[in-house]
């Protein structure tokens, strides 16, 4: 069911960006495997409505993703340190990114709406999340949590996301939500 409460017009519901930052290296390696994923321009960045069969795909997706792809770390699975790819039984935060990223394309969402986002978790680890645009409010899809929620009802503290108008750069989020 979707998430109604009085913070879809709390002026927080979305984040707030600010200049171009620095790719994660991660990303960079995967682009150079993926080249067309990270060359996609969105002329039209206006964050699509928020309808019923909008929100079955995103609890879908993300409840598939989590329950089908087994966590590794890519020191585990790959022998390095920082490997992203579209994972097929196993893999790390990004990696369900990735997979989730896709499957809500394949779905027609458009990719100016699906970011991944880099955050840090409490404990100050990083961590990848995917930001989902919508008119309502940006959720975060995370293998950490199954709970579809708002990025500003997380207790992550946002540091960069991809930009929503060409996929290859990044942005820095302004976190101001605590």
């Amino acid at each position: 069911m979707m998430h109604t409460n009085a913070s879809y017009a709390d002026n927080t519901a979305h984040m707030q960006v600010s200049g171009l930052t620095s790719q994660p290296i991660g990303h960079y390696e995967f682009c150079k495997s993926y080249p067309s994923d990270c060359k996609i321009k969105s002329w039209d960045t206006k964050a699509p409505k928020l309808t019923r069969e909008r929100w079955a795909d995103l609890v879908e997706v993300n409840a598939y993703s989590n329950s089908t792809i087994a966590p590794v770390t890519d020191l585990e699975g790959f022998g390095v340190e920082e490997h992203w790819v579209y994972p097929t039984s196993y893999g790390d935060c990004e990696d369900y990114v990735l997979m989730k990223r896709h499957m809500l394309m394949q779905r027609g969402w458009p990719a100016s709406s699906l970011l991944i986002t880099v955050v840090l978790q409490p404990n100050g680890e990083g961590h990848a999340v995917l930001t989902v645009r919508t008119d309502h409010a940006d959720y975060v899809l995370d293998n950490l949590n199954g709970k579809i929620k708002q990025w500003n009802e997380t207790e992550y503290t946002y540091v960069k996301r991809q930009s929503a108008k060409y996929s290859g750069y990044w942005t820095t989020i302004i976190d101001e939500k605590s």
